[in-house]
């Protein structure tokens, strides 16, 4: 938040605390959420009750239970409701909703004047926010004379005209084509930076969150899965879902001794620690992960270290990159110490690179170059052999 806005709208910095509890009777949403100035992001898949939160927020959907506080002000609890014409909230949907026969100036003027204020000053209010999101040459235009992005951006500027102190988001870039989308994505960014509210916005696209969102928060099947920064939920994924959001394989089970004749067996992995030049030999009497679905604990995942914080026995995740899982069409000879022969369930190409779901004892998802997925044959059904070096893999406690 830059001081300049924070003076001149003259809105504290104030902390939302929520718990959004909406009983539809085949799908309940109850979720907590705390979110501090800056910009809070709700991530989950369709139907995991985003959009019924964020109207939850705003009043317009009405609560079974729970509560919404924004600083000292109680929106909604204990059976009491503020209607949401009487809620400081600004929402912007991902259709831009603008009224066709107003121009852009007087779509923004409309917040202020509904509120109140006179005409002149109303409209000089939204030159001003016009102008922040980078549309004061259009403000004489019509919606239907301007880009998708540009009809966006005005949405945005008509809710923050009336000063909101909470700002609502629902999936404001879905609609727009991948080019528009990085422009509005930068140009939203640049504006939420000098908001000195609440913010808090839908999306099921990692890039959105991860370049808008100063927190994020996981929704899956109504409930709360994981809260974290950015650089927390990219470090330490706890469910499968936040895993594939990310990009990482997500594996759980037991935190187990390596016997020392079974380690003994394996190939000697030896790493070199970076700048100390040291060798660390992690070929007997290791630790291993017994994964968890698998009778008997009979697939294991070995690590070089075991995570700190964790001691035999423990319950545990891990993560594997899948630009790190190496694919081999026959068994090799590598150093790579977990090593399954595994069955390819789909392909997905995303320009250059492809992703390939690996099905068997230990279900994966590599990451390899266009090139090698021609040199190795892979198509859906085939069979291949998958490496992950010890190293590779990234231990935290469950």
């Amino acid at each position: 938040m830059s001081a300049d806005a924070g003076v001149r709208t003259g809105i504290p910095a104030l902390v939302l605390d929520a718990r959004v509890v909406v009983d539809r009777g085949d799908f309940v949403l109850d979720a907590e959420l705390r979110a501090p100035h800056g910009v809070t992001a709700l991530l989950g898949p369709n139907g995991s009750g985003k959009t019924t939160a964020l109207l939850g927020l705003a009043g317009l959907v009405g609560l079974t239970d729970g509560h919404v506080r924004l600083g000292p002000q109680e929106w909604a609890g204990a059976g009491r409701g503020r209607a949401p014409e009487r809620r400081s909230v600004g929402l912007v949907l991902a259709e831009p909703m603008l009224f066709p026969h107003l121009t852009l100036l007087d779509n923004v003027a409309f917040g202020p004047r509904s509120r109140g204020m006179p005409r002149a000053q109303a409209r000089e209010r939204a030159r001003e926010e016009l102008d922040r999101v980078g549309l004061a040459d259009l403000a004489g235009r019509g919606p239907g004379q301007v880009s998708g992005g540009q009809a966006q951006r005005a949405a945005l500027a008509r809710a923050l005209a009336t000063d909101p102190e909470l700002l609502l988001l629902d999936e404001p870039l879905s609609a727009l084509d991948p080019e528009t989308r990085s422009r509005t994505r930068a140009d939203l960014a640049h504006r939420l930076r000098d908001y000195p509210g609440v913010t808090v916005l839908t999306t099921h696209d990692p890039l959105d969150a991860l370049t808008l969102a100063d927190q994020l928060v996981f929704l899956e099947a109504g409930r709360v899965t994981q809260t974290g920064t950015p650089g927390e939920v990219v470090a330490r994924p706890r469910t499968a879902y936040v895993a594939s959001l990310v990009g990482l394989n997500l594996l759980s089970g037991t935190l187990v001794r390596e016997r020392r004749d079974a380690s003994v067996a394996r190939t000697m992995e030896v790493s070199y620690r970076a700048g100390t030049g040291t060798a660390t030999d992690t070929g007997d009497g290791g630790w291993a992960v017994a994964l968890a679905g698998h009778q008997g604990g009979a697939a294991r995942l070995v690590l070089a270290e075991p995570p700190d914080g964790a001691g035999e026995g423990d319950r545990v995740w891990a993560t594997v990159n899948p630009e790190a899982v190496a694919l081999f069409t026959d068994r090799p000879t590598t150093s790579a110490r977990n090593l399954w022969r595994l069955t390819v369930e789909a392909v997905t190409v995303t320009g250059q690179r492809a992703r390939i779901h690996l099905a068997g004892e230990v279900p994966l998802v590599a990451e390899v170059t266009i090139g090698a997925v021609a040199a190795l044959g892979i198509t859906t059904g085939r069979e291949l052999w998958a490496g992950v070096k010890a190293t590779e893999v990234h231990t935290y406690p469950a």
